[in-house]
C-alpha cells in the first residue's frame, strides 16, 4: 500500500515539474509583430500595388495567415488627412506578404494605417507606415 502511494506521488510531482516547465516557455507577444513596407516608394495613380510584409520582430521571419481588418491611405504626412483613398487587399504571393491596390492621386507622402489579428496571439497588431507616391 505505501509503495502505491509513493507511486501517486511520484507522478504528481512529475507531473508538477513538467507543467512549471511550460510556464517558463517564451511566447511571442503581439508587440512583437509589425508591418515593414516592401518598397518606400510607388508611382503615383491608379490601382497602384503597396507590398508589406508582417514579420516577427524577434525573429525577422515572416508571418502568414494574419487576418487584416483595418486598412486606411491618406495624406496624412502632408497634413492632408482628409485626402484618402480606398485599399483593396490583392493576393500576396507568399507567406508573410501583403498586397493593397489603391489610387494614389497625388504624388507626396501617404500613410497606410494596418489593424491585423496574428493567428494564436491575444490583441492586434497597428501600425502606420509612410510610402512616398513619385510622378
Amino acid at each position: 500500500m505505501k509503495s502505491f502511494n509513493h507511486r501517486r506521488a511520484i507522478s504528481a510531482a512529475l507531473i508538477g515539474m513538467a507543467m512549471l516547465g511550460t510556464i517558463g516557455t517564451a511566447r511571442a507577444e503581439i508587440k512583437d509583430y509589425e508591418f515593414q513596407l516592401v518598397d518606400q516608394t510607388v508611382q503615383a495613380g491608379a490601382d497602384k500595388i503597396i507590398a508589406v510584409r508582417l514579420v516577427n520582430k524577434k525573429t525577422g521571419k515572416p508571418v502568414p495567415d494574419a487576418v487584416i481588418f483595418a486598412t486606411r491611405l491618406d495624406m496624412a504626412p502632408d497634413g492632408m488627412q482628409e485626402m484618402a483613398t480606398k485599399v483593396t487587399p490583392v493576393p500576396g504571393g507568399e507567406p508573410g506578404l501583403y498586397k493593397f491596390k489603391a489610387t494614389l492621386g497625388m504624388a507626396g507622402r501617404w500613410q497606410l494605417s494596418l489593424g491585423a489579428k496574428v493567428q494564436g496571439e491575444t490583441g492586434a497588431v497597428e501600425n502606420k507606415l509612410v510610402v512616398t507616391a513619385q510622378k
